[in-house]
């Protein structure tokens, strides 16, 4: 291609084969340096979202596992046989038989030779 010179007003621009080429490159390597700088920030930005996202959990492991351990304690204290005794004797006015009213079995036969008896 050859040179061509244009004026427009006091302003002339002159363009040539080579000095396209000279630009072309240089656009070319600015375009892919923003290119990976762009994904770079975009993976910095997914990573420090991520972060948060693990903080989140982890947060939640946490407050699930206190809250499993103080289940635990009341799961023992639920069970617990004086509770037991407690609740039994004032809620449901249950008391301990008198040794009359204990009936010992031993096997299977003493149970049906003892009621023929009667």
């Amino acid at each position: 291609m050859q040179s061509e010179e244009v004026i427009h007003g006091n302003v002339s621009i002159k363009e040539t084969a080579s000095s396209e080429l000279k630009y072309s490159p240089f656009i070319f390597v600015t375009l892919v340096l923003m290119a990976v700088a762009l994904v770079y920030v975009w993976s910095h930005i997914r990573m420090t979202e991520l972060e948060y996202m693990v903080a989140e959990e982890m947060s939640k492991k946490e407050s699930l596992l206190e809250e499993q351990r103080k289940l635990n304690v009341e799961i023992a204290t639920l069970k617990s046989p004086q509770r037991i005794e407690s609740f039994a004797k004032h809620k449901l006015q249950m008391s301990y038989p008198e040794r009359e009213q204990v009936i010992v079995l031993n096997n299977h036969n003493d149970v049906a030779q003892s009621s023929h008896k009667d």
